[in-house]
């Protein structure tokens, strides 16, 4: 019997996905529960298993590919025979549907000609030469088994026919990348083709050579290497979108302050051993910014609030996401209700979320919602930043670098290890003076820690 395997349901308002890759091929045998492909979405990558045992006799959606809920991806043929496959073994068993599938196409083995009556050695009768000097409607030629939707559409927006473009994919099959691929050759033949007319203008100045200036990229034909066409995955395709929402729809301004660490540094040094045998996880800074930050929401609150058409939704719950820089893009976890966790919970989770960050296995359900954001640049490196905000959010703290600076402490200048730190807020629904004073909350919390024990 034939299973169909769908695109199952992928999470809170998600209804796209790209094929990534398929851990089996047509003809693998799999067992119930054995993961089948890699799927990727705007914001986890998720892999889907199968449901039943039997063999993968058919794939219809190949890497790269987008898919919506529900759409085929594959069959599994609970038999256990591998339809249409070209096994040697099983050649005379095949039914009349999977004779002529035979890849070599050869008359030899199956012992009748194919539908189109056809000798050809390469067994590609069905796709007849197409008549040169027909550029316009060569896409409708092409049958739609032999072409994604997605490229079909980018082809006829760019004008490229598609018995022009050669399919990577599986059996050929045409997809959004080559799609891209032949557009973007194209514009290189159309640039070196109006290249040699610049020098016929001047014939009047033998002496000057026809050579760009330098530093300038000159196209000529043994350049093709030198630019590389990636095509940005959905997760980056997604932040792409998400950031320029942000700067688009929100009224977002940055305010800035800095904080003398020197006191929070010296409590870690302290009791980092003694908080890791205890634990089981190390002391980290961030945990002291989720407390400072919560004390800060609560006398802040339009802070941890987001807007609802004309109206502001104010949240009494601390939903804080962790902005996390994974492999294919940057992730915010969230960490649940974190004004009730304890420092070693903070730890622990963040840790946690890092570490499945980095195998890709962050669950929907680690990333939905959230009410405020903390990013710390300064694991990079970075001195200062303004940061972005996360839609429907109307706040996110940027974190930067330590540096040991000279610095005014009661009329004499000293070293202390200092951090900037920057608020991006939207400007709709908080002003600036609540933004300056929030970050001095902040501020005041780091730089006197036992005050977290009132207020948090």
């Amino acid at each position: 019997m034939a299973i169909d395997i769908t695109v199952p349901q992928l999470g809170e308002s998600i209804v796209e996905a790209t094929v990534v890759q398929w851990f089996k091929q047509e003809g693998d045998q799999v067992t119930t529960g054995e993961a089948l492909l890699e799927l990727e979405t705007e914001k986890v990558t998720l892999e889907v298993n199968a449901n039943d045992s039997g063999v993968l006799s058919r794939i219809e959606r190949a890497a790269g590919e987008d898919v919506r809920i529900g759409d085929l991806l594959g069959v599994l043929d609970e038999s256990g025979e591998a339809a249409g496959a070209a096994d040697a073994d099983s050649a005379g068993s095949t039914d009349s549907k999977g004779a002529p599938a035979d890849e070599s196409g050869s008359a030899d083995e199956s012992g009748s000609a194919d539908e189109s009556g056809s000798a050809d050695e390469s067994g590609s009768a069905d796709e007849p030469p197409e008549p040169a000097g027909e550029a316009s409607g060569q896409s409708d030629a092409v049958s739609d088994d032999r072409v994604t939707p997605v490229a079909r559409r980018m082809a006829d927006e760019a004008g490229i026919s598609l018995s022009e473009v050669e399919g990577t994919g599986m059996g050929g099959r045409i997809r959004r990348e080559d799609v891209e691929r032949a557009v973007a050759a194209r514009r290189e033949l159309d640039i070196a083709a109006a290249e040699p007319a610049a020098p016929a203008a001047e014939p009047t100045a033998p002496e000057a050579e026809p050579t760009a200036p330098a530093g300038a990229h000159a196209a000529d034909p043994a350049g093709d290497d030198r630019e590389e066409i990636v095509p940005m995955s959905r997760r980056r395709r997604t932040i792409a979108s998400r950031l320029v929402e942000a700067q688009q729809t929100a009224a977002m301004l940055t305010t800035f302050n800095e904080i003398d660490m020197s006191t929070v540094m010296t409590i870690r040094r302290r009791n980092r051993e003694a908080f890791e045998e205890r634990h089981g996880v190390r002391l980290g800074f961030m945990s002291f910014f989720v407390k400072a930050v919560i004390g800060a929401l609560r006398d802040f609150p339009e802070l941890n609030a987001e807007i609802r058409g004309d109206a502001i939704v104010r949240k009494h719950y601390y939903d804080i996401g962790i902005a996390v820089g994974a492999e294919d893009g940057l992730v915010v976890p969230v960490l649940r209700d974190a004004d009730r966790m304890s420092f070693a919970e903070i730890e622990r989770n963040i840790r946690q979320y890092a570490a499945k960050a980095g195998e890709g296995k962050l669950s929907l359900e680690d990333l939905r919602g959230g009410t405020f954001t903390i990013t710390n640049g300064g694991v990079f490196g970075s001195m200062l930043s303004t940061p972005i905000l996360n839609p429907p959010q109307v706040g996110i703290l940027g974190l930067h670098r330590i540096d040991d600076r000279p610095v005014a402490v009661d009329g004499e200048v000293v070293i202390r290890p200092m951090m900037y730190v920057a608020l991006s807020y939207d400007h709709r629904i908080i002003d600036g003076r609540e933004a300056v004073q929030f970050l001095a909350r902040v501020k005041s919390l780091i730089e006197v820690p036992a005050a977290l024990l009132l207020e948090v």
